[in-house]
């Protein structure tokens, strides 16, 4: 990931990394890392076959800690693409803390896979290919050995139609209600006379993300051409909600919440709607990194205060030790949510002369998360009984 975001070649390391899996069979954790790689490389169909290939080899892969270990974390994964779990080597890198990711299955795990631990994490992000993963695990979390993070029940709540239905209410915040529609119910609506479209609004696929098939429509032929140029069966509709500020420019950030605590992650800048961070210029920018970087500094004075409320009741709603939320402010101050999510992207890897705010920022968000899970596996009994008192 690092080699990625700094622009290096990352064909030779490719190239090496499959002829370490060639030379030995039973080398799962270069295929593995292939399979990382050619995601970044845009191929995310020979990623895929590379990671089910290493899965077939083994599905528990262990991070060792570089200093003595404190605890033993044992992560479910979800096998998939890079957002399809929560980015824990990012959360605990160079941490005292053991990661063992374990991809799992419908089926039940074979007792010789699960290693010893300290602590399960459920690190599956919701999506439809992930629903049935965490219905199938919930039984068995209820009654695990060890205490249990992120409730599986819990995380199949953050659907966007889920969440929408959540957060209604609560002042200070708003998430513009979103409906989930087959491809035949769109094109109805589309083409009737007497369609009561909220327009302009928002239309992307289901389990879509960072953007792609994201598209904003203007009325109901812009909504008809999505259709054509869109091969999926279900999506996302839910009203644009203006969020440009006075200067003209949007402004997007993304918070943390570690069990309730917010902290500021990043904040995008761009002239246009659809804010993602890879492709709001900051790089190029020093005013804009300048802005993100008080933001961060004065996050907990202010962003935090001022949607304090906000903030809490999204918490409570959710009712996850950890996620992270993608949102803005409107023109007259509430806090507009765009996604939660466990599975979003938190790391420290930007280049540090660029972004010399961010490890401190970051630090932040990793010190709260390893506090968290250590006092998580030393006070809280077995299971999923910390959060078994939130209505699932």
């Amino acid at each position: 990931m690092r080699l990625a975001l700094s622009g290096a070649d990352l064909a030779p390391l490719g190239q090496s990394l499959l002829q370490r899996a060639t030379d030995d069979p039973s080398e799962s954790g270069a295929l593995l890392d292939a399979s990382i790689l050619f995601q970044f490389l845009g191929h995310p169909d020979m990623a895929m076959t590379l990671q089910g290939e290493a899965l077939k080899v083994r599905r528990l892969y262990r991070f060792p800690t570089t200093q003595p270990t404190r605890l033993r974390l044992l992560a479910l994964v979800a096998p998939g693409a890079i957002m399809a779990n929560v980015p824990l080597e990012c959360l605990l890198e160079d941490s005292d803390i053991e990661l063992n990711l374990y991809y799992a299955t419908i089926d039940d795990p074979n007792p010789e896979e699960i290693p010893e631990h300290d602590l399960l994490f459920v690190a599956i992000g919701e999506s439809d290919a992930n629903r049935p993963l965490l219905a199938a695990w919930l039984p068995r979390l209820i009654q695990w050995p060890r205490p249990v993070l992120n409730d599986p029940r819990r995380i199949e709540t953050m659907a966007r139609d889920a969440a929408c239905q959540l957060l209604q209410g609560p002042p200070g915040l708003i998430m513009p209600p979103t409906l989930r529609l087959g491809r035949r119910r769109v094109q109805a609506i589309a083409t009737s006379e007497r369609a009561d479209l909220e327009l302009p609004l928002i239309i992307r696929p289901i389990d879509s993300h960072a953007g792609h098939d994201l598209a904003k429509v203007e009325s109901p032929e812009e909504l008809l051409a999505v259709l054509d140029a869109v091969p999926s069966d279900e999506f996302y509709l839910s009203p644009f909600i203006d969020y440009r500020n006075p200067d003209g420019l949007y402004r997007k950030y993304r918070v943390i919440l570690v069990d309730g605590q917010p902290f500021a992650c990043h904040m995008g800048v761009s002239s246009h709607w659809m804010i993602h961070y890879l492709n709001a210029g900051m790089d190029e920018s020093p005013d804009k990194r300048a802005e993100e970087a008080d933001f961060m500094a004065t996050f907990d004075q202010s962003f935090a205060v001022r949607h304090g409320e906000a903030l809490a009741a999204i918490h409570g709603a959710i009712g996850l030790e950890y996620f992270g939320i993608d949102c803005a402010e409107t023109q007259d101050g509430r806090l507009l949510i765009f996604e939660v999510d466990p599975a979003m992207v938190v790391h420290a890897m930007d280049p540090v002369d660029l972004y010399p705010y961010k490890p401190p920022a970051m630090r932040r968000i990793f010190d709260a998360f390893r506090a968290m899970l250590i006092a998580t596996a030393e006070r809280h009994p077995p299971g999923l009984s910390r959060t078994s008192h939130r209505k699932a």
